[in-house]
């Protein structure tokens, strides 16, 4: 893309609904706005994501969604250009699958594989999948993983031993002829560690653009360290509008049907998690449930998500101007991309695609 950011936009592999509310019902109790993430549903945002240009769609990975590998396989197939950000968890499969599962993936799409390589998660998620290594533990076990997949795919034998893989001769039956770009974040001095030395793109959640320079910088020194140089990018939400009205409206719109011991007892759980990340974000809020423009914690910036969602928590509000210049400071922080969503996804994409995307200079409008 030419011109500003590259832009991205999130696929709810766990399906989507109009409010962050009805975001929390359990599978056995779906609430009339569940958008069932079924391989109809989802190409149509794919679709809709490539029309407006947008580069890539990032997929969640965990028990609670669909298999990133496979779903977007599948999506692949209805779409053309776009690219596939798939998340997915290295404790969870071997260093060797992942680079074969690679290697078919970009010579059955046209080389529009792109990784997000997500560490861990809570220590509960993880037991899910019968992973029970400490969190410290986990990002050198990811270190190791990902010296083994580019190993893989060098396109030489290659074999490693180290403290939680040992592979002789590992190979990919087929030469990667394009190597996927790799996407990470994290915020503890071990997820740096581990993005100076393997990323391509270091991705943070949407603090204030000040923190976001700052965690910016801390990478920036410790890939120069290395000898490397990262892209940046920013992990957010939106609720753009054609004028600041509708979007503030829209934002209170979806609080609706919160209650007060929903967001307490999240706030709780958000601020002890094992996830330095996720604590940054619970940091953001005090847990206490308020109308929607009280939640916004500088200019545009809206801390709602964060309530009751985990992950990225934060939305740029506003009209198309008001979110395209949100934007714009976390450019001048050092952000060259951007992975957005909102409620529901559908709806939201097209507002940033025709409406705020035009004010950035990007492909998103060509």
């Amino acid at each position: 893309m030419a011109d500003g950011p590259t832009l991205h936009w999130y696929l709810p592999t766990h399906g989507d609904t109009a409010t962050i509310a009805d975001n929390q019902a359990a599978d056995g109790s779906r609430v009339p706005s569940y958008l069932e993430p079924s391989l109809d549903n989802l190409t149509v945002l794919a679709r809709t994501a490539e029309n407006l240009g947008f580069e890539a769609v990032l997929t969640p990975t965990g028990s609670h969604c669909e298999d990133s590998w496979l779903a977007t396989a599948a999506l692949a197939q209805h779409t053309h250009a776009l690219k596939y950000l798939v998340a997915f968890r290295p404790g969870v499969l071997s260093p060797t699958l992942a680079a074969q599962q690679v290697s078919t993936y970009q010579r059955f799409t046209g080389n529009r594989l792109a990784l997000n390589v997500v560490t861990g998660g809570d220590d509960a998620e993880m037991r899910r999948f019968g992973d029970a290594v400490d969190k410290t533990a986990r990002y050198r076990r990811t270190g190791e993983f990902l010296t083994i997949v580019a190993g893989i795919l060098s396109g030489a034998e290659f074999s490693f031993d180290g403290e939680f893989y040992a592979v002789e001769r590992a190979r990919a039956a087929y030469p990667v002829t394009v190597r996927p770009t790799i996407y990470f974040g994290g915020s503890s001095p071990e997820a740096i560690a581990v993005a100076a030395e393997h990323a391509d793109v270091y991705l943070t959640w949407g603090e204030t653009p000040e923190q976001v320079a700052e965690k910016f910088e801390r990478v920036r020194t410790a890939a120069a360290e290395r000898g490397r140089t990262l892209r940046f990018g920013v992990r957010l939400h939106t609720v753009a509008r054609p004028t600041a009205a509708q979007a503030w409206q829209r934002a209170e719109e979806l609080l609706a049907d919160l209650t007060p011991d929903q967001v307490a007892r999240a706030h709780a759980r958000y601020s002890t998690s094992v996830s330095e990340g996720q604590r940054r974000m619970a940091a953001l809020t005090d847990g206490v449930l308020r109308d929607a423009r009280s939640l916004e914690i500088e200019p545009g910036l809206w801390a709602g998500p964060s309530l009751v969602r985990d992950g990225a928590g934060t939305a740029a509000v506003g009209s198309y101007a008001e979110v395209a210049g949100v934007l714009d400071r976390y450019v001048q922080a050092g952000a060259q991309e951007f992975i957005l969503s909102g409620y529901p996804q559908i709806d939201e994409i097209r507002h940033v695609g025709a409406g705020v995307a035009p004010l950035l200079r990007i492909g998103a409008a060509a």
